[in-house]
């Protein structure tokens, strides 16, 4: 067991070592396309963090293999701690939007500026919406096929995505808030709507 509880890094590296052993970019690349959205890991953090774990004894380091990559996999104690973090209350999330500190001092900046920030940021969350409605209608139409984990944080990004764009929508136009693009109403496409189902 460590010598301190598990940080949320750490851990989320071992949950996808539950899935079998990963060598360090295969984690940096799970890392990102499963929880980048919500949780940032850099290169460097997944293999500091790694290194770490080896020597605590929650993974076990494999022979290197092609371009030197080093294979991992989790140990009994590495479930153990994994369990033990899994049990603890998650901690209350922090917000942080760098485009609201803007917007909050906008007074300060000429409209036309303040209008190419609030586009820019808008065209951003409508492209991320857009990638996770391909996932919702690409997800298995039987419910017991799908995970329900998976489909909670997913349907997690959508609701957030679409709450954001409805703010934008809303700006008064001193703003320079953009418009939405027509036909493309947030919360229109794929299964998962965001709502409990019955």
């Amino acid at each position: 067991m460590p010598a301190r509880p598990l940080n949320a890094t750490a851990a989320s590296l071992l949950g996808f070592l539950h899935d079998g052993p990963m060598t360090g970019w295969d984690l940096v690349t799970v890392a990102e396309q499963r929880i980048g959205a919500f949780w940032s890991l850099t290169q460097s953090q997944v293999y500091r963090e790694l290194s770490a774990m080896a020597a605590a004894g929650l993974v076990r380091a494999g022979e290197r293999g092609r371009r030197d990559r080093q294979p991992y996999e989790i140990t009994e104690a590495g479930r153990a701690a994994f369990a033990e973090w899994a049990a603890r209350p998650p901690a209350a999330e922090t917000i942080r939007f760098p485009l609201l500190l803007t917007v909050l001092f906008g007074r300060h900046l000429p409209a036309d500026r303040m209008a190419a920030f609030l586009a820019q940021h808008r065209a951003a969350h409508a492209e991320r919406l857009a990638g996770y409605e391909q996932v919702a209608a690409a997800l298995p139409e039987d419910a017991d096929a799908m995970d329900p984990y998976s489909v909670a944080t997913l349907r997690f990004g959508l609701a957030y995505e679409r709450a954001v764009l409805d703010w934008f929508d809303g700006l008064p136009p001193a703003l320079g808030a953009p418009a939405a693009e027509p036909g493309n109403t947030p919360g229109t496409e794929g299964r998962p709507t965001g709502d409990a189902e019955d």
